[in-house]
């Protein structure tokens, strides 16, 4: 990977966002890492004019003031930021909610591990098929990314 990436992580959750940051170093990956620690602090950064989007979001779905999935619905009907590729990063796995998510045009569906090396392979797992890929959505079948 030769360029920097603008790794944004939108979760409530201190201790997550603190593992998914130290799982990052561990990588030796080329990233710029902010988190955010809800919806309405991640739409108020995203619209902000000089503030380049991410490369990757990375988003909870349970946060207060504004939800993951209330988020998704917002950037993928706005013209500005429908095409921020999103990786949803949950502690649900409910397959209800996962059809949607798909079908509001998330890239990506992780489930948090609770073990730390699960967690640095699901991460490395999205940024390598983000990197590579770049595109638009994968198949319903490369949606949910597992350790």
């Amino acid at each position: 990977m030769d360029k920097v990436l603008n790794l944004l992580l939108a979760d409530d959750d201190v201790d997550d966002c603190d593992f998914f940051k130290d799982a990052l170093e561990e990588m030796d990956l080329s990233v710029n890492f902010s988190t955010v620690s809800n919806g309405v602090e991640l739409m108020a950064l995203l619209r902000t004019a000089d503030v380049p989007h991410p490369n990757l979001l990375f988003l909870d779905l349970n946060m207060p003031k504004k939800s993951g999935m209330e988020c998704i619905e917002e950037i993928k009907t706005s013209d500005a930021m429908r095409d921020i590729p999103i990786v949803v990063f949950s502690t649900s796995m409910d397959a209800g909610v996962v059809d949607k998510l798909y079908n509001l045009g998330a890239h990506y569906y992780i489930q948090k591990p609770g073990e730390f090396k699960h967690l640095k392979a699901v991460i490395k797992k999205a940024i390598t098929s983000f990197t590579h890929e770049q595109g638009p959505q994968p198949s319903k079948e490369q949606f949910i990314i597992q350790p």
